[in-house]
């Protein structure tokens, strides 16, 4: 044995002194040396224990948390150039699919398309009756209002005063000077500088002349131009002076300033559009096309100061109160509303609305269209919420847009009587709505 492991101590020592060296060759000359081949094998490590693990995510995430978190833009410039990209992106693309988790509009279809809900949103002029577009209303309504100055020049240029101008704290400060100019003759007639009013007169620069209409008013009550001296200065002043006519006739100023104060802007009303449809399973479908999704630019700049508001409110934490809030502010952001309603025998009845109508004025509608419109009745949205007509409620706080289905429903007095005779007449609607009645597809 012992003899045994003095060969292997031999061996590897023979082995450990290198390769071998000629005796031919120099001292000098030394061969390269060789690279062993084989490396020791290394014995496989073993992976990390559960609890190593458990310990290792544990780290991980406390890492995590000490990392500071990207936050959104917060000053003014950067929310609304945030803002700016956003509207133009929905603006130019066109088919992107619905963001999950977001609020976005439904993509609405083709004007073109047969299978519309209705055929877009139409307005009425109250002057001719016309049925208008949406692009077409103001235009047609500034015509109808330059027509009617050949049949009553007054009316015409009231409606012009508080049509034509926006501003309307401007036109109400130019509204009552007028009727105090008018007051002023009225209460002392017999005054000469009463009844002439100076043109170039700060006053009347600042509250009247930029308002237009104001001038065509005047000279229709009875006011005509004059060139008139005035004194301590050289050359004539321009004045508005009443004719001797017209100041004959007070009642008939009395009557105008009256008319003047109590006027409205004349605007287009919205077409109701009133269908009738047979019973069908697409009841709760719609397709709506582009106007009830279309903003006018007063709603886009409305859009982006939400959405900056909302960008702000990115690191606040919001209660529920502040949640169903922002939720109420979203419906807003639609003009119009398609509502449905089915009747007992499941015929359904259809018009447009405004959004921000109020409850009643769908009671109302549909009431017109009831054969015996006397009776009460109760409207059910989806999930057998009653709409009460006496609610001050508008359709974008009850969540009824931009389209719903409402169901029709007899008071329980009007069901009695009904069960008590025995059958539900056939129908409900007037007979010239049933001639009408069409197939929605």
């Amino acid at each position: 044995m012992k003899k045994f492991f003095q060969e292997i101590k031999s061996d590897i020592k023979f082995k450990s002194a290198g390769p071998g060296q000629k005796l031919t060759e120099s001292v000098g000359e030394k061969a390269p040396r060789e690279k062993p081949n084989q490396l020791p094998l290394r014995q496989p490590r073993q992976g990390p224990t559960d609890e190593a693990q458990m310990a290792a995510a544990a780290a991980l995430a406390r890492l995590e948390q000490k990392q500071p978190r990207a936050r959104g833009p917060t000053s003014q410039d950067a929310i609304r150039n945030q803002v700016r990209k956003e509207l133009r992106a929905e603006a130019t693309v066109s088919g992107s699919p619905e963001v999950p988790g977001t609020n976005m509009v439904p993509e609405p279809k083709e004007e073109g398309s047969t299978h519309l809900a209705v055929p877009g949103v139409y307005f009425i002029c109250p002057l001719t009756g016309a049925l208008l577009r949406k692009d077409q209303r103001d235009s047609h309504v500034k015509e109808a209002i330059a027509s009617h100055f050949s049949t009553d020049p007054v009316a015409a240029s009231i409606m012009k005063i508080h049509t034509f101008n926006k501003d309307r704290d401007r036109v109400k400060l130019g509204v009552d000077t007028i009727a105090r100019y008018l007051d002023n003759i009225h209460l002392h007639p017999e005054e000469e500088k009463y009844r002439k009013i100076k043109l170039q007169n700060k006053v009347f620069q600042e509250r009247i002349n930029c308002l237009e209409g104001t001038h065509e008013f005047f000279e229709a009550i009875g006011f005509q131009k004059a060139l008139l001296a005035v004194p301590d200065q050289e050359g004539p002043e321009e004045f508005y002076v009443l004719s001797e006519a017209a100041l004959a006739q007070p009642q008939s100023l009395e009557r105008h300033k009256e008319q003047l104060l109590g006027a409205e802007p004349l605007r287009a009303t919205l077409a109701r559009q009133r269908r009738v449809f047979r019973p069908s399973p697409l009841a709760s479908q719609f397709d709506l096309p582009a106007d009830f999704f279309g903003l006018t630019a007063e709603e886009v700049k409305r859009e982006q100061r939400l959405r900056s508001e909302a960008v702000e409110r990115l690191s606040m934490l919001r209660t529920k109160a502040m949640r169903e809030k922002e939720e109420q502010r979203e419906m807003r952001k639609y003009t119009y509303t398609l509502l449905r309603v089915r009747l007992p025998d499941g015929c359904l009845l259809q018009g447009t609305f405004y959004a921000r109508e109020r409850v009643a004025v769908l009671y109302s509608f549909v009431r017109e269209a009831l054969q015996s419109d006397w009776l009460p009745f109760e409207l059910l949205a989806s999930g057998g919420q009653k709409l009460s007509e006496d609610e001050n409620l508008a359709f974008n706080e009850c969540g009824l847009v931009p389209s719903a289905l409402l169901t029709f429903s007899w008071d329980a007095a009007v069901l009695e009587d009904i069960k008590a005779a025995g059958a539900e007449p056939e129908s409900i609607l007037k007979p010239e709505l049933l001639s009408a009645i069409e197939k929605l597809s």
